[in-house]
């Protein structure tokens, strides 16, 4: 698997090829959301220039937790965003499109 990942130049070109498989292209595109969450956390974070500790001590809960959260491991409820944002500067908006 190594040997054929070195046949691409950058993690976009090997995303634009696993992405022309139907099967991984349903799966990537169910996790949209997930990795929409997962984008926003780690931007907001590291725009106040944060630690995930400084993070989780605001939060009152461990620095595994949000690294949990930022690979895509955790399974946050609303309420666990509703404190997140907050911790953030931000508040939580949920929509349905």
């Amino acid at each position: 698997m190594k040997k054929q990942l070195k046949n691409y130049k950058n993690w976009d070109s090997l995303k634009s090829k696993l992405l022309k498989d139907k099967k991984v292209k349903t799966a990537y595109d169910a996790l949209k959301p997930e990795f929409a969450l997962i984008r926003a956390v780690i931007k907001r974070r590291l725009e106040k220039k944060m630690s995930q500790k400084e993070l989780a001590k605001r939060l009152g809960t461990k620095q595994s937790a949000i690294s949990r959260l930022e690979s895509g491991r955790g399974n946050p409820t609303v309420s666990f965003l509703r404190n997140l944002a907050s911790a953030l500067g931000g508040s939580l908006d949920i929509s349905f499109k």
